[in-house]
């Protein structure tokens, strides 16, 4: 009997909950918890983590877990490689869901960067108005430039003091579309924008709106995994898990 695990945190693993309830599939979805209010989901729900790759590996042993599928973020880098390691020392099969970077266009002014550091070295001297669109674990970086006016936007309050000294904060959950970002970017004159290359429909909106405006983005790349089974389509998930065997798996 097929049992899933599926870990979550995207719109697209949101996505892929509901057409496996709606086949009647197996399923457990995993949030890691760093929002306080997640979206409520179609499938039996766990919040938390799992105690590192052991504590993974323990746990698809005890739920008897046939199949993993990581639908996490693709900056959840930490749960991304203890998902492998946990599946290699059960042989558990595991796949990637995870949505295609973003690509530079026409008319878009970009700078890759490869970290969060490599962005903080990329700010500029001069004081500007930057939409700091990275989530919150790594604000503290930002603190090195505090000549500089942030626009943060965050899904949770925060539950301690931001790191930054001339911020402000908006508590909204996305997706956004063009024209709310158009508004915000033109409302509080940002100059610049820090993003992660998160890629998807669900967050770009912010993108379009810096090429219409002429806003020069910052974006960073995402991290480096091991090499692993990625699909970018919910189908293609659904295959995988329906035809083991003609994928060598």
């Amino acid at each position: 009997m097929t049992r899933i695990l599926l870990l979550g945190g995207t719109t697209e693993a949101s996505a892929l909950a509901r057409r496996l309830a709606d086949a009647g599939v197996d399923a457990i979805f995993s949030y890691a918890g760093r929002t306080e209010s997640p979206v409520a989901q179609p499938l039996p729900t766990r919040v938390g983590g799992f105690g590192g790759v052991d504590g993974l590996a323990a746990y698809l042993r005890a739920e008897r877990i046939t199949h993993v599928i990581d639908a996490t973020h693709p900056f959840a880098a930490g749960m991304s490689r203890n998902a492998l390691a946990a599946c290699t020392l059960t042989r558990t099969p595991i796949c990637t869901l995870e949505r295609a970077p973003w690509v530079v266009g026409p008319g878009d002014d970009w700078r890759a960067v490869a970290d969060t550091a490599g962005a903080v070295a990329a700010l500029p001297h001069d004081p500007t108005r930057i939409f700091l669109a990275i989530g919150k674990q790594t604000l503290a970086d930002f603190a090195a430039r505090p000549q500089h006016r942030y626009l943060l936007r965050l899904v949770d309050a925060p539950t301690a003091p931001l790191p930054l000294t001339d911020v402000t904060l908006i508590l909204a959950r996305g997706p956004f579309d063009e024209a709310d970002d158009l508004a915000l970017l033109q409302t509080y004159r940002i100059g610049l924008i820090v993003a992660k290359n998160a890629g998807g429909s669900g967050a770009d909106a912010k993108l379009k709106a810096a090429r219409t405006l002429g806003i020069p983005v910052i974006l960073i790349d995402r991290p480096t995994l091991p090499a692993r089974r990625v699909f970018t389509e919910i189908d293609d998930v659904l295959y995988w898990l329906s035809h083991p065997a003609r994928l060598g798996l």
